[in-house]
């Protein structure tokens, strides 16, 4: 018997497209529609008498808030929830905004309400206020980044990883240890920066080690702003002989930075990311490398799931997080730590 995707051939769609139709939601034109009905009898295709009507109520679309679509993280959890909600025959419907008035119309005038059947909010945790809002839409929410005890949830343990990427440059023998963080000022009020800042100094003090708060500095997870930043560090007495970085785009700017000084990565300063960026492998940075995509695809999957199963309850995931060591970091000789 053929299958969806010769049915796509046959009809010259994508499977995707053929999906749709067959399982009747809209945002497929009529013509369209009747080349893959065509096509599925002409295959011997089964129709049942439900295809080609709309469910009720349905858009056959699921919405995702997302602040920085063109920051690196966004884009690779938008990439994986895309994938799976295309394969599954869905649409994505992007919200984007990276001021805070974008956020309040989007939260105080309903924008969503009617236009989409479930929701993905990509690490911008929303106030109480808003999530009675997005509740009240009466469809199923899928966080990624962030957790809540009344919405499906996907991430990793932040404070955990940024010990243990800590504790990598305590094992090299450091004890001058850095911090590029995020902004102490962000206006989104992000959890991810206190999360791995908070990480961070627990390390420190696992193993007595002083944090002296000169040693930081704000690179706001663009490397323009982190190269910046490490300028600032650099000109500062008694600098450190390492640094974490609260991101891989921080990391690169902080690279950059300690050349534009005449200092050689890891001999003169270590440097450790936190994401798993492609470009980590290519700079040789040692990093966190988290399932990025993995999560979006996870989010969108717990989205399709709560659609079939309106009653089934929320649940929470946490995803593991690997140390990839690379030529970033050297261990300290005695006389150097």
């Amino acid at each position: 018997m053929a299958g969806i995707k010769e049915i796509a051939e046959e009809a010259g769609v994508s499977t995707a497209t053929v999906s749709r139709a067959l399982r009747g939601f809209h945002h497929v034109n009529d013509a369209t529609r009747a080349k893959i009905m065509a096509a599925a009898e002409k295959l011997n295709y089964p129709i049942t008498p439900a295809t080609n009507k709309t469910p009720l109520g349905r858009t056959n679309s699921i919405g995702v808030v997302a602040p920085f679509i063109s920051r690196w993280y966004f884009a690779q959890v938008i990439s994986g929830a895309e994938q799976a909600l295309r394969e599954a025959g869905f649409d994505l419907l992007l919200y984007n905004f990276s001021q805070m008035k974008g956020r309040e119309r989007l939260f105080q005038h309903q924008l969503l309400k009617g236009r989409v059947d479930a929701l993905i909010v990509i690490s911008l945790p929303p106030t109480e206020e808003e999530f009675d809002s997005i509740l009240n839409l009466g469809i199923p929410v899928s966080l990624v980044g962030m957790h809540h005890n009344k919405c499906s949830s996907v991430a990793i343990d932040d404070v955990a990883a940024a010990r243990t990427a800590t504790q990598h440059l305590v094992n090299q023998g450091h004890k001058r240890i850095g911090l590029m963080s995020g902004h102490p000022d962000d206006p989104f009020n992000f959890s991810v920066p206190q999360d791995r800042r908070k990480g961070f100094i627990q390390a420190l003090q696992e193993n007595n080690i002083e944090w002296v708060p000169s040693r930081e500095v704000h690179g706001d997870f663009t490397m323009h702003t982190a190269a910046r930043a490490m300028d600032d560090l650099l000109a500062r007495p008694n600098r450190p002989t390492a640094i974490f970085c609260e991101s891989d785009e921080m990391a690169f700017g902080a690279m950059q930075a300690a050349r534009r000084h005449g200092l050689k990565v890891p001999e003169d300063l270590s440097i450790v990311g936190f994401d798993g960026h492609e470009m980590s492998e290519y700079t040789d940075l040692t990093t966190i490398e988290q399932p990025v995509q993995l999560m979006g695809e996870m989010a969108a999957w717990s989205i399709m799931e709560r659609l079939r199963k309106p009653s089934a309850e929320p649940h929470s995931l946490v995803l593991p997080t690997t140390l990839v060591v690379r030529n970033s970091t050297r261990r300290l000789s005695p006389n150097e730590a």
